[in-house]
């Protein structure tokens, strides 16, 4: 979540609690792929953005063949191709042969992939850390369990909160 998204749930939302307010989740999604993006841009602006997605997918699940990783992202598998073709000169992730199908190909994360992703979110938890001590004490409990279901619903993998400062 970003300051400005805040901000404007805020806004619009007068005296009602903020989890009631109407922000789309196309605004909610717009607002979490900006952050992302900022992120990733005071990083390395020759990453993009589903290049990241795509070196998330295997950091959380580890190696995967190309038509695994397309499948995860949404992509068509020759569209995942290319795309491990620029990660490869990148050197963010490597491909090698899978030994069950000479047709297969698994692409792993290499070091520096992980740094990048490393670098990501530990940029996006100094962040969230930042806009949780702005929440009032009393809130956090009810903020955090809200943005964890958010994260539950999302499908995503969650550290513990105390982890990031929202204890």
């Amino acid at each position: 979540l970003e300051p400005s998204l805040l901000a404007e749930v805020a806004a619009s939302c007068g005296d009602a609690p903020w989890w009631e307010c109407d922000v789309t989740d196309e605004e909610a999604v717009q607002h979490a792929v900006d952050g992302a993006a900022e992120a990733l841009g005071g990083l390395d602006d020759d990453v993009t953005l589903p290049q990241y997605r795509a070196l998330v997918v295997l950091a959380v699940h580890g190696d995967q063949q190309v038509g695994q990783l397309a499948e995860a992202l949404d992509v068509h598998p020759s569209t995942m191709t290319r795309m491990c073709d620029r990660l490869v000169r990148k050197g963010l992730v490597t491909r090698r042969r899978s030994a069950g199908s000479r047709r297969a190909t698994t692409v792993s994360l290499s070091p520096a992939g992980q740094a990048v992703v490393d670098a990501v979110v530990t940029a996006r938890r100094r962040e969230i850390r930042r806009i949780v001590r702005r929440i009032p004490a009393d809130a956090r409990t009810a903020a955090v369990e809200a943005l964890t279901a958010f994260a539950d619903a999302a499908g995503e993998e969650l550290t513990s909160g105390s982890e990031l400062g929202w204890s």
